[in-house]
């Protein structure tokens, strides 16, 4: 079961359900809004991993200081990326906009990747909080990390197989292209839409303030593979804030060893100099 973080303060918030579950600090007066735009695949409002919860871990943590929160369950198995996100996205952010004087987004990986393309479309939003939002292919990283799971023999070596194989459909598209054929089973509509979609130019575009946290033990979004996309293509913004976070994985739990898949079957939180980066940078 889920236990709250030490750096939760419950007293000072309470949880009302809406189209999703709103954190509203008690306290009165001006605040900050976020909407939690969750990771790829089918998850749920809080992201819940076994016992762990890291989009509950944020909503709480930013809570306690100050900041009204709405996370939602996010659709999956759409046709395009854009139809999982944006149009739910955007009624969060106007929902949250009748609790707070400004709005911010905060994306977990593919939510991290999805951020640029809702405030493209949503103009009130005030900046974004990119954690580790992928930039390298998906098919692509979806190969990468496979085979590093293979060589901690996490995974066996048929899935690689099926997964390389999968992927090179995905690279060689064709609108006609069966989803049974393609990675996750996603149709062919999903990866032509990823394929038009550049996350870092579309961040670039957005004349809004940003903070990128990455985590330094995370092998799903890597340091070297995405955030150094988001370092060049960002390099002349002086309104970005890059930060890596070096014990913290792809959850942004933090830890000494390298992260395996195994790890989370064991209660964990978000670190709390994670929430302190993301309510302090808000503040400001």
């Amino acid at each position: 079961m889920w236990e709250p973080p030490d750096y939760a303060v419950p007293e000072s918030f309470v949880e009302h359900e809406v189209a999703g579950t709103l954190t509203l600090p008690v306290a009165s007066g001006p605040r900050p809004g976020v909407v939690l735009l969750a990771g790829g695949g089918p998850v749920d409002r809080d992201e819940t991993s076994g016992p762990n919860k890291p989009l509950k871990d944020l909503a709480w943590g930013l809570a306690s200081r100050g900041v009204a929160v709405v996370r939602f369950d996010k659709r999956s198995g759409g046709v395009t990326m854009a139809e999982e996100y944006v149009p739910d996205s955007v009624a969060a952010v106007r929902l949250v906009a009748t609790e707070s004087d400004r709005v911010f987004l905060v994306g977990h990986s593919m939510g991290g990747k999805a951020a640029p393309r809702v405030a493209a479309s949503e103009p009130p939003v005030a900046g974004l909080v990119i954690l580790a939002g992928d930039t390298q292919p998906m098919h692509e990283a979806a190969v990468r990390v496979a085979r590093h799971l293979r060589s901690i023999g996490a995974v066996p070596a048929e899935l690689v197989d099926a997964i390389t194989r999968q992927a090179a459909a995905v690279s060689q598209l064709t609108p006609s292209a069966p989803a049974e054929d393609l990675l996750f089973g996603f149709p062919a509509s999903y990866w032509l839409d990823l394929r038009d979609y550049d996350p870092v130019a579309t961040a670039a575009a957005v004349d809004r303030p940003i903070l990128i946290l990455q985590g330094g033990r995370d092998y799903q979004v890597t340091v070297a593979d995405d955030l150094a996309r988001w370092r060049a293509g960002l390099a002349d913004r002086d309104d970005v804030t890059i930060r890596v976070h070096e014990a913290a994985d792809h959850l942004f739990f933090p830890g000494t060893q390298p992260s395996t898949p195994a790890q989370y079957a064991e209660r964990q939180h978000v670190d709390a100099a994670v929430i302190d980066d993301i309510a302090s940078w808000i503040q400001r």
